[in-house]
């Protein structure tokens, strides 16, 4: 189990991510225990920070929102402060939509949506301008094969038997 949850609390966990929606009493079935004690684990996760938040799914090209981009960025710094100062400029940018930094030949990875590749050649034009960027490389994004924002929790919830065993 993890850092001090029992099964119990991995199901919830597991249920909530497959539903931010779900209600205590659905909840609490689902997981086999009463919807008061449930209610509890639920508050006790979010405030041990197990539980970030909730949101709801969006599609974005029924928003309009076309164009998803990867762009590859390589600053000429790595200094920690040109790297949190580079954090804060993208955090500040509505395109990005994830911020990965990275280690090995790119420093960070960012994924970018738009609604047209106009809008996002003038994003990238300004990204290329920020302080100490070195390069960025894009990359199309043609087709999604799978977007699953989760967490893995069925590989914690399987009995110990059914996993593949792993060397250290």
């Amino acid at each position: 189990m993890s850092k001090g949850l029992d099964e119990i609390d991995l199901k919830i966990l597991h249920e909530i991510q497959a539903d931010g929606r779900i209600t205590n009493v659905e909840l609490a079935k689902r997981v086999g225990i009463s919807p008061p004690p449930c209610l509890r684990r639920v508050k006790a996760l979010e405030d041990a920070g197990y539980i970030q938040g909730y949101r709801g799914l969006l599609d974005p090209h029924r928003l309009g929102f076309d164009v998803t981009v990867f762009a590859s960025v390589h600053l000429s710094s790595q200094a920690e402060a040109d790297l949190r100062a580079f954090e804060q400029f993208v955090r500040g940018e509505p395109l990005v939509r994830e911020c990965w930094m990275l280690s090995g030949e790119v420093d960070f990875i960012l994924k970018c949506v738009a609604p047209d590749m106009a809008t996002f050649q003038h994003f990238v034009s300004h990204l290329t301008a920020a302080p100490h960027v070195r390069n960025v490389r894009t990359s199309l994004v043609l087709h999604n094969s799978k977007n699953a924002a989760a967490v893995p929790l069925e590989m914690k919830l399987q009995p110990a038997q059914g996993r593949r065993a792993t060397t250290p």
